[in-house]
């Protein structure tokens, strides 16, 4: 398990004045995925794999409504979600949204520390 973040999700109550204020505050690049009900966010220079310079991730926007959490959320990416999920329940911590395809891109999960952050988990497709 590498246990890397490698994206994050940022929840909001208006879409176009969030997106807004992080394309001018910050210089984010926005894609919309209304089918998906979500935003993707670009922070740096980025290509087909990702991001195309060290030091920085991108991530997504999505309505607090659909979001796991109230507030922001680090992804950290894993070999086996299931797997993963388990160690975090034997450490105290508790599963919020399963195992969760994601197109065929990969799989999504949600889960709280002991501390009651919710974080998500990502493994990405084989094969």
């Amino acid at each position: 398990m590498s246990g890397r973040v490698v994206h994050f999700e940022v929840p909001f109550d208006d879409a176009d004045r969030a997106r807004s204020f992080y394309a001018n505050a910050f210089g984010w690049q926005l894609l919309e995925m209304p089918e998906m009900g979500y935003t993707i966010v670009t922070t740096g220079p980025s290509g087909d794999e990702g991001p195309t310079e060290k030091g920085f991730i991108n991530g997504g926007m999505l309505s607090r409504s659909d979001s796991a959490a109230s507030g922001p959320v680090l992804v950290l990416d894993v070999e086996s979600i299931d797997e993963s999920l388990r160690r975090i329940g034997d450490l105290g911590g508790a599963t919020v949204v399963g195992r969760t395809p994601v197109g065929d891109m990969g799989f999504a999960a949600y889960f709280t520390d002991p501390e009651g952050n919710v974080m998500g988990l990502w493994e990405t497709a084989t094969g």
